[in-house]
């Protein structure tokens, strides 16, 4: 296996069997930890981008972690459960950085969908630790990213995250 090989199944791993479930472990309130872990995962500054309202750097940690809460607060709030991903994408760059995009379909215990979402993360290694440094996305009613992204009427969720400037 070469390091690109090595480093992009370890990104993988990091991505889905590490950072998704202790995401959706907080989110869900299955864990009564705080928002403070997503420091484990996101960096220092990061760009967000989800139009038509928010388009931001996260200059600090507090920022980032208000910006989980954000996140977190109207999926609490609707019931949310748990995630599930109907498409998916790696695409390494270096054996130091990647990007990873998704689907999320962000779901209640009974299955029904509280909102879905096209996702693409810009993410590094620094310090033998993967961060999330970047992200764009927007909200689509598609199941596979290549529709996703050329769909244009995805940005048009009512009340979501409409106070962020």
């Amino acid at each position: 296996m070469t390091r690109l090989e090595s480093a992009a199944k370890d990104l993988e791993s990091w991505f889905f069997e590490k950072y998704i479930p202790h995401w959706v472990a907080v989110g869900s309130g299955e864990t009564d930890e705080g928002p403070e872990f997503i420091l484990e995962y996101w960096g220092t500054p990061m760009f967000v981008c989800v139009p038509p309202t928010l388009r931001a750097w996260l200059t600090t940690d507090a920022e980032v972690i208000e910006f989980l809460k954000y996140n977190h607060q109207p999926l609490q709030q609707e019931g949310y459960s748990h995630t599930v991903i109907p498409d998916r994408s790696l695409k390494m760059y270096s054996e130091h950085g990647g990007a990873i995009e998704v689907i999320w379909s962000r779901r209640r215990a009974d299955e029904s969908e509280i909102e879905r979402i096209a996702v693409h993360w810009e993410i590094a290694r620094l310090e033998d630790k993967w961060k999330v440094l970047g992200v764009q996305a927007k909200f689509t009613s598609e199941d596979t990213l290549d529709k996703a992204w050329l769909d244009e009427s995805g940005d048009e969720k009512a009340g979501w995250r409409d106070e962020v400037d």
